[in-house]
């Protein structure tokens, strides 16, 4: 495997032929994504994209799971460290950002829980395929926190405002089969047959020109691009509610797993 991949050690890489498979790889934590994981997730898509030998990448998560989202470890490290924040920060950026601006198709299968920051990894993609039992959730509202990482930025441009505002401010779970219902996700399959519909489309993208597959994501994520501003400002406003008091609660609530419970005034 090239050198520029021998810093990855928490996201597990293979090739099924010229197709590049990334594999969240904490299986016994659901893959949920630690400080180290949220690195190499930042990272991993422009190393990718300056090899010359992948065509697509697919992404996953390993065993029953997509990813169970941000760990709670790296959630306290954020609302108790300045600089574990600003470094989150930026790395949240660049996670989101090198997906966006990758010039190589990425195609996701999702199975399982895919929750806030694991979320962002399937739904960022180009082709995003679930399996029909999967659980898709964002849930910084029930941690506490803005809802940043990705959904600002494009839930409203796959499902329309109206659906995006309902899941995302109730924090509700959609089934893999309701997301592909309202466009969330591009397609859901039986759960058998996510693997394999993920490689054969994946298979189908690495076949056509690669010019005009890449020129064309280019061009179609440009709706993305227009949309920065909003995702900078959910972003920020994520980072600056790991400074106040509701996230320590958050995290409490979902350690303890009970019902957060906030205090109902607020400042703003």
């Amino acid at each position: 495997m090239p050198d520029r991949y021998e810093r990855c050690s928490h996201v597990q890489l293979d090739r099924p032929h010229t197709r590049r498979r990334i594999k969240m790889n904490r299986h016994d934590r659901f893959n949920a994504i630690d400080q180290p994981t949220h690195a190499e997730l930042a990272k991993i898509w422009r190393d990718i994209d300056a090899g010359p030998y992948t065509s697509v990448i697919i992404v996953t998560g390993a065993g029953r799971a997509f990813s169970a989202g941000g760990d709670l470890d790296m959630a306290s490290d954020l609302a108790c460290d300045s600089t574990e924040r600003y470094q989150g920060w930026k790395e949240a950026c660049d996670f989101v950002y090198n997906m966006i601006n990758c010039s190589k198709p990425i195609v996701s299968a999702i199975r399982g829980p895919a929750v806030g920051a694991g979320l962002a990894v399937g739904l960022l993609p180009d082709i995003s395929i679930a399996a029909k039992g999967g659980r898709l959730i964002d849930g910084h509202i029930k941690l506490g926190v803005a809802t940043g990482d990705h959904a600002c930025i494009i839930w409203p441009l796959l499902s329309g405002m109206a659906k995006a505002k309902y899941y995302l401010l109730l924090c509700e779970t959609l089934t893999g089969e309701e997301a592909e219902r309202i466009g969330l996700v591009s397609i859901a399959v039986q759960d058998a047959k996510l693997d394999a519909t993920a490689l054969k489309v994946a298979t189908r993208l690495a076949e056509d020109t690669p010019t005009a597959v890449r020129w064309t994501k280019y061009a179609l994520n440009n709706w993305l691009r227009a949309a920065e501003p909003t995702f900078d400002t959910s972003l920020a406003l994520e980072f600056l509610a790991f400074t106040g008091p509701e996230v320590r609660e958050g995290i409490s609530a979902n350690r303890e797993k009970r019902p957060p419970s906030f205090n109902p005034a607020s400042p703003v």
